[in-house]
């Protein structure tokens, strides 16, 4: 019988008490045996589903020859993963990291070397109201959203918040002492927000005005969730550096920041470092996922299964279900229920689902999932709801 003790973790996570002992596709099973559908994919990791089989290939064949070594060398399987997430993403360099928190610590260091080297107080890092970056101290920082800031200050200086979709807010913000604005294309833990192009377009164009390299945050948007290879190009625009991670390594801990321009070049010898960061494992799990996103008609089948999730829930004309945002597989659900209330409700169905803000279901299944899968997804999704409404 598996140990299913968690007492010896800190009490860090409101878990649920499942035990998970396999997996495959959009589907988990538990110790017990019953098989959930997985609307979650690992708060939005698992890109290509449980036990992929070519994943699995490429991790099996890589820990038969390399796991890891130092970032003083290179492997070809590196090397490699580097110049496939270029080419994939229109970037002209990458710095490899283990997590999107990390990723956007260097992003902050890179911006404010590049500002300081201008202009030594030009350190300033702009962010939005509502938006996440990470649990690390700067990026915490940079996360605008006091209720993850209680008990952690003091806090680094030199950080600033404005208002999603308020272009006033932005001009007002960003002056000559801003090194960065930093934006997710769709904010996922505040709420599964999309930003408006053409918000996001006058948002680059004032950094481009102004001096301040523009940078998009797509740890949970990025890597084909959003139907796209990135958010950010699926919206027209050109950012200086893009942090993904998550999705990109399917279940691998593996982050990165993309820079191109100016800001590839700002990094130099002994100015960052990550002991693990794009060690031969990750790179292989890098470059499988890479792999499958750019399979012909994969990226376009993300955004079909997105529309029809979207279209098959408003057409419940749910009393408890306000409205619903979102773009490819990254999805919320605005209710007038408690959030958690449902999320614990699918549970018991056998669905599992994420929870985004205050009043936000958020769906990220894998992208590989299966019209089946859905379907069974959204009926046990939809009973949950008329669960929590009888109970209301």
């Amino acid at each position: 019988m598996s140990d299913t003790n968690s007492d010896f973790f800190m009490n860090t996570y409101k878990r649920t008490g499942l035990v998970f002992v396999s997996g495959e596709g959009a589907l988990l099973t538990a110790v017990d045996g019953r098989t959930y559908v997985d609307f979650s994919s690992g708060i939005g990791v698992n890109s290509l589903g449980h036990n992929h089989p070519r994943l699995v290939a490429a991790l099996a064949a890589q820990a038969g020859r390399l796991i890891h070594v130092s970032n003083y060398y290179n492997t070809p399987t590196s090397l490699a993963a580097a110049r496939e997430l270029c080419e994939a993403t229109g970037f002209e360099a990458v710095f490899f990291a283990n997590s999107g928190a990390e990723a956007n610590e260097g992003a902050i260091k890179l911006a404010r070397k590049h500002g300081s080297s201008k202009s030594p107080d030009r350190v300033k890092i702009v962010t939005l109201v509502n938006s996440f970056h990470g649990r690390t101290l700067a990026a915490l920082t940079a996360t605008g959203q006091e209720k993850f800031h209680k008990y952690f200050g003091p806090f680094p200086a030199g950080f600033a918040y404005v208002p999603a979709d308020d272009v006033a807010a932005l001009e007002a913000a960003i002056d000559e002492k801003t090194a960065a604005l930093v934006i997710e294309p769709i904010q996922g833990e505040g709420g599964v927000y999309p930003l408006s192009i053409e918000y996001m377009k006058r948002a680059q164009a004032i950094c481009r005005e102004r001096g301040a390299l523009f940078i998009c945050d797509e740890v949970q948007c990025g890597m084909g969730r959003s139907g796209a290879m990135l958010a950010s190009t699926q919206a027209g625009l050109s950012p200086d550096v893009v942090m993904v991670a998550k999705g990109l390594g399917g279940g691998v801990p593996i982050g990165a920041i993309l820079a191109r321009g100016e800001a590839a070049k700002v990094l130099g010898p002994g100015d960052h470092g990550s002991t693990f960061g794009g060690n031969p494992l990750a790179g292989a799990a890098a470059r499988a996922v890479l792999a499958e996103l750019g399979r012909p008609g994969f990226l376009e089948s993300v955004a079909k299964k997105g529309e029809y999730i979207m279209k098959a829930i408003a057409s419940w004309k749910h009393p408890l279900v306000k409205s619903i945002r979102g773009k490819g597989l990254m999805i919320g659900i605005v209710t007038s229920a408690q959030p958690d209330t449902v999320k614990h409700l699918a549970m018991e169905e056998g669905l599992l689902v994420l929870t985004a803000g205050e009043d936000v279901m958020r769906l990220l299944p894998p992208l590989v999932i299966g019209d089946d899968e859905m379907g069974k997804g959204l009926a046990m999704l939809r009973r949950a709801f008329d669960k929590a409404a009888a109970a209301s």
